[in-house]
């Protein structure tokens, strides 16, 4: 059955001519050893359409040579595949191939940025090692994520807590509880004291006498006498001239 090529992600990706590539040659790992007697001395070259670019010659890199350089691509529409070649470089012979890879540019056309170490093989097709190579493209298209607006958590509505019984339950759970009939106690948290002091038994012991008198005289419901006292008035005639004689002598 015949598939649109729209239907692939990669394939949708187009407006890129003109754009920059950054390719950045990091380094190689486990490369097949072309030497025999002493150490070799790899380089990587880049290809893509036309343009080419090598890196400086790691000088006894061995199998595991570090480069660390970056290089610019001008983007070709349609082209998406950058070539990498590993080579040996010699003084007195030609330089020995090592390896190629074919890089594929669809991730970081579509992404922006792709970090990743490629197989290299050999002109027979066997494994000769790998080049790692990270790739930036600032002109990528993210697609947009959109998330659906959070809601609000959840609260439950109040209810007033109701009795699961119409009536009171049977006495197999126990004493029946028997809800105050005074409205206040009603608002009382569990636990408090009761308020009627009925609840409490009497005192089995008889009030205690006071331990000393008390120094100041009880208070009278009437005013107090005055000071000095007045003359006391006497319903006997006054005294005469002659006082303790009665009757008074004559004249």
């Amino acid at each position: 059955m015949y598939q649109s090529s729209t239907s692939n992600p990669f394939m949708s990706i187009t407006g890129i001519q003109g754009h920059l590539l950054e390719v950045t040659a990091v380094g190689c790992y486990k490369l097949k050893d072309t030497e025999w007697v002493s150490r070799q001395d790899p380089y990587v070259c880049l290809e893509y359409a036309s343009t080419k670019f090598s890196t400086r010659t790691c000088t006894d890199g061995g199998k595991n040579p570090t480069f660390q350089e970056k290089f610019t691509f001008s983007l070709i529409e349609g082209l998406r595949e950058l070539n990498a070649v590993v080579w040996n470089s010699n003084t007195l012979t030609y330089d020995d191939f090592i390896g190629s890879a074919k890089i594929q540019l669809h991730k970081v056309l579509s992404e922006g940025y792709d970090d990743c170490s490629w197989p290299l093989q050999t002109k027979t097709g066997r494994h000769a090692g790998e080049v790692r190579l990270i790739l930036h493209y600032a002109k990528a298209k993210k697609p947009a994520t959109s998330y659906a607006p959070s809601a609000p958590p959840y609260v439950a509505p109040y209810a007033p807590q109701v009795s699961m019984y119409s009536t009171l339950p049977p006495a197999a759970y126990g004493a029946p509880y028997l809800p105050p009939t005074n409205a206040f106690a009603a608002l009382l948290p569990y636990g408090l004291y009761p308020t009627s002091s009925a609840a409490y038994p009497a005192n089995p012991y008889p009030p205690q006498p006071a331990a000393y008198p008390s120094p100041y005289p009880q208070a009278s419901a009437y005013p107090p006498p005055p000071y000095p006292p007045p003359p006391h008035a006497s319903s006997y005639y006054p005294p005469g001239p002659f006082p303790g004689i009665y009757p008074p002598p004559t004249y």
